[in-house]
């Protein structure tokens, strides 16, 4: 088995293992009970998601049209436009 995904948490692990299921790639994921120890561990690359080795390309693949997705969804959510007469002001914030 391979690492496909490293997420920021179990969360995020768990969709991402429920995408590559829906595509039927079998996932596992790894690093629940690592959680539990966070203050006394990094809290950073816990969460694993894991395919087998035929699976990792197109497992990639799936994985960052999602990526992409997700990118597409912050921009368009943190873009406020404030109308001001005929000027637009535009406020970004970073994800």
């Amino acid at each position: 088995m391979k690492i496909v995904y490293r997420a920021g948490n179990i969360t995020e692990a768990e969709i991402v293992k429920g995408m590559l299921l829906s595509n039927n790639i079998d996932a596992f994921v790894s690093g629940y009970y690592l959680q539990g120890g966070i203050g006394e561990i990094a809290p950073i690359d816990l969460a694993k998601v894991h395919v087998s080795n035929e699976d990792f390309e197109q497992s990639r693949e799936i994985i960052a049209e999602y990526e992409g997705q997700q990118i597409d969804r912050t921009l368009t959510s943190n873009l406020a436009v404030k109308e001001k007469g005929s000027i637009l002001f535009f406020t970004f914030h970073r994800a």
